[in-house]
């Protein structure tokens, strides 16, 4: 009797776990660092070698979303969680309408140029899982290495810094570690433009408020954080001159993206002259957070090794919105450069938010004296994944960008108040849609 249930409960269609599709044979692999460590295992995903620079998450979960992160382009990603593909690998299209863009995870291809866990998992479970971690890799051209000691890694990386790398695979294994000469920084090189959009494109048309988006390197749940709350987004290339158009537009934000900030310098004139110029609401996230900053007049540093997972505090030093002053905030964050702080800040800014950790510059904003509506966050509000402490930031831009609007639009004499201008979501016709390849 007991067999005879056990053989009913095997037969479960869903059974309790999928087995790995056929991916490449498992080889050889050595990860080096350029500071002279070595750590050898076995490779999964694309049998191929690669350079880059060596960098690690803390986040525990999500890590397709990690792997399709723009601004993971050109490094070689060290998972500090243990086991990492249990749970596979989503179909990633999705519908293109005033709720999504396209894509389920951030972009449309893995970013990183490689991937470092501890245990790859070779089988997984999960409703939505079409594939495994290791044959994604493959399809996308991405190797990674398994059975290595990631704690170890993460140590030496905390340690000394990020720290370009080579992930050596096959008959690359057994050749000597490179020279110093040898490896590739991918900092030098403008990623920005290797990742964001070449041609302007639309998403949601029909949404009751306009946006235009600065792409240097965007994450998809940016632009759907702004489209699942009514605004028409125009989405624009990283060096595109705003000025140009801005009068179509009801607000402007500046994404995400890859790298060095300072091979923005374009990007941060032509922003400089809109704030001059230009009174309507502009908010920045992560490397669009850097190139407000810039465009202030601040100056971007290389941090020792970053902030890269989902759990960095940040302590709100002015309210605006949704953000109360003295509150500390749990982000979602990825980034290797950041705004120096300076005292005093430069005429008409401030200080936003402060990392609890390391003392960064996590926000700026503009002061009420300025007469300007400008905010630039390090930190990543919309997540994905991660906490969403600060979500509400994008209905906070997005009421500023509809009062504006309705100020324009009425007498002077009427009242307004921002708070009360609500998202108006709208059915749209799906568009083509270009996001981050």
């Amino acid at each position: 009797m007991l067999a005879r249930n056990f053989t009913r409960i095997a037969r479960l269609s869903r059974g309790f776990a999928t087995h790995a599709s056929s991916t490449p044979a498992s080889l050889p692999a050595v990860l080096h660092l350029k500071t002279g460590q070595s750590f050898t295992g076995r490779s999964f995903g694309a049998p191929r070698s690669i350079w880059g620079e060596t960098v690690f998450s803390t986040s525990i979960t999500s890590y397709t979303e990690s792997m399709t992160d723009p601004s993971y382009r050109g490094q070689i990603l060290v998972f500090t969680t243990p086991l990492i593909g249990n749970y596979g690998v989503p179909n990633n299209k999705t519908a293109v309408d005033s709720q999504d863009v396209g894509v389920v995870l951030e972009s449309q291809n893995v970013q990183c140029s490689a991937v470092v866990v501890a245990d790859v998992a070779e089988k997984f479970s999960h409703y939505t899982a079409v594939e495994s971690l290791s044959s994604w890799c493959a399809r996308n051209g991405v190797p990674g290495i398994t059975g290595v000691d990631t704690r170890a890694i993460t140590t030496l990386l905390r340690d000394q810094g990020t720290t370009l790398g080579r992930l050596a695979i096959g008959s690359d294994a057994s050749l000597t570690s490179p020279s110093a000469e040898e490896y590739w920084d991918p900092s030098v090189e403008n990623l920005v433009a290797q990742v964001s959009t070449k041609t302007p494109y639309e998403l949601n048309p029909t949404g009751d408020v306009k946006i235009a988006v600065l792409d240097f390197g965007a994450k998809a749940n940016i632009l759907r954080s702004l489209v699942r709350r009514g605004a028409a987004v125009t989405v624009l290339p990283w060096n595109f001159d705003f000025n140009k158009v801005r009068d179509q537009y009801d607000g402007l934000f500046l994404s995400n993206g890859p790298g060095d900030p300072n091979h923005c310098t374009e990007a941060a004139q032509h922003l400089r002259r809109t704030m001059q110029e230009w009174d309507k609401p502009i908010f920045g996230i992560c490397m669009g957070h850097q190139v407000i900053g810039m465009a202030a007049g601040m100056e971007a540093y290389r941090m020792t090794f970053g902030n890269r997972g989902h759990n960095q505090p940040v302590l709100a030093l002015a309210s605006s919105g949704s953000i109360k002053a003295g509150r500390v905030y749990v982000t979602s964050q990825n980034h290797q450069y950041a705004l120096k702080l300076e005292d005093p800040f430069p005429a008409g800014w401030e200080p936003f938010f402060i990392n609890c950790n390391d003392s960064s510059v996590e926000g700026i904003k503009s002061t009420p004296e300025s007469g300007k509506k400008v905010w630039g966050v390090q930190f990543h509000p919309e997540s994905a994944g991660g906490p969403l402490d600060t979500i509400e930031m994008f209905t906070d831009f997005l009421a500023e960008c509809r009062a504006h609007k309705l100020q324009l639009n009425i007498p002077r004499s009427q009242p307004m108040d921002a708070a009360k201008v609500a998202p108006s979501l709208k059915q749209a016709t799906p568009q083509r849609v270009a996001v981050a390849a």
